[in-house]
């Protein structure tokens, strides 16, 4: 395993220096998920939230967080992303919504972070359109599914 690049030779954290890096597009792909009851699944699936419309205001809102990552993330580059796209898919054998992010860029930096920022919001904002019915939801499942691009090259869990 490759060394912890955010701490120096001191264990001082910094912000890595990516100036020497070549720009290359670059891709990640993140996945999650939040369970909720089969009652909460079903007024997303209608569209009759008292909120308005669940998946997408949660749509928006993981964008919103995957162009805000560095304000979040400390050691994170601001970075220029070319694509964000957040999907959901309505998952009834088990009571969930299933998010994915994918995020691009062209830089010397990988949009991993910015791709697990977009599911997590995206996801707190399900979670905020349909507290008011069910306290008991669960995020889980957190995870980088797919990068591409940079000196690492590709990765598919």
């Amino acid at each position: 395993m490759s060394s912890l690049t955010h701490f120096d030779a001191q264990g001082q954290a910094h912000m890595v220096d990516v100036g020497a890096k070549p720009a290359t597009h670059r891709i990640a792909v993140a996945e999650g998920r939040i369970v909720m009851q089969p009652a909460t699944l079903a007024i997303i699936q209608s569209g009759t939230a008292k909120k308005g419309d669940v998946l997408g205001i949660a749509r928006i809102a993981g964008i919103m967080a995957a162009k805000k990552t560095s304000d979040l993330i400390p050691l994170c580059h601001p970075l220029a992303l070319t694509r964000v796209a957040v999907e959901f898919d309505l998952l009834p054998d088990v009571s969930a919504v299933r998010c994915l992010a994918t995020v691009e860029t062209v830089g010397p930096t990988g949009v991993e972070m910015e791709a697990l920022t977009a599911v997590q919001v995206a996801l707190l904002t399900v979670y905020d359109m349909c507290k008011a019915v069910d306290k008991l939801m669960v995020m889980e499942g957190m995870r980088v599914v797919e990068k591409r691009g940079g000196k690492s090259g590709s990765f598919v869990a």
